[in-house]
């Protein structure tokens, strides 16, 4: 965590938190009554890098004690809502993990298995497995770059299907 704040640290500009408001969303789960929430106003840069440290951390693999917030406890949104959708508009669904979602891989020749994880369709594939495993231990950059090219064609395939590139 303290790796990941240096990094948020050394990118985010001074106004980050007025940039961000009511722009970014960041789903976070309150420790204390397990609810998820969706923050969009940051008071302060300082609030901003809070939440966006509480919506990556997993509990025992980012540590044990959770980021605290506005003098509550927080983790990562995603483990009780991968698919949060806003109130208002099309949100568009992104996921790493092949599922029900508007921009994710699209594994091939599997029985169409899924398991809701989060509020998430995630297909249950053997892929799927190896994307997991990825994101808690990163593979080399060379496969790293593989990863973002994939996603980067997945955006583009959906942009196009979508009508929404110019």
């Amino acid at each position: 965590m303290k790796r990941l704040r240096g990094g948020i640290e050394s990118i985010l500009p001074c106004d980050a938190h007025e940039i961000a408001g009511n722009r970014l969303y960041v789903s976070v789960t309150n420790t204390k009554n397990g609810e998820n929430y969706l923050v969009s106003n940051f008071a302060s840069r300082e609030d901003l890098i809070k939440v966006l440290l509480a919506s990556s951390f997993v509990p025992i693999y980012a540590g044990i004690k959770a980021v605290e917030y506005k003098g509550e406890k927080w983790i990562d949104g995603g483990l009780t809502n991968g698919l949060p959708i806003l109130p208002v508009g099309r949100t568009v669904t992104i996921s790493p993990f092949s599922g029900r979602l508007d921009i994710c891989p699209q594994d091939k020749g599997h029985v169409d298995l899924y398991v809701k994880v989060a509020k998430q369709d995630l297909m249950l594939s053997v892929a799927n497995l190896i994307r997991l495993n990825q994101a808690l231990f990163p593979p080399s950059q060379k496969k790293m770059e593989s990863l973002f090219q994939n996603g980067f064609d997945d955006a583009v395939h959906f942009l196009l299907k979508e009508n929404w590139f110019e």
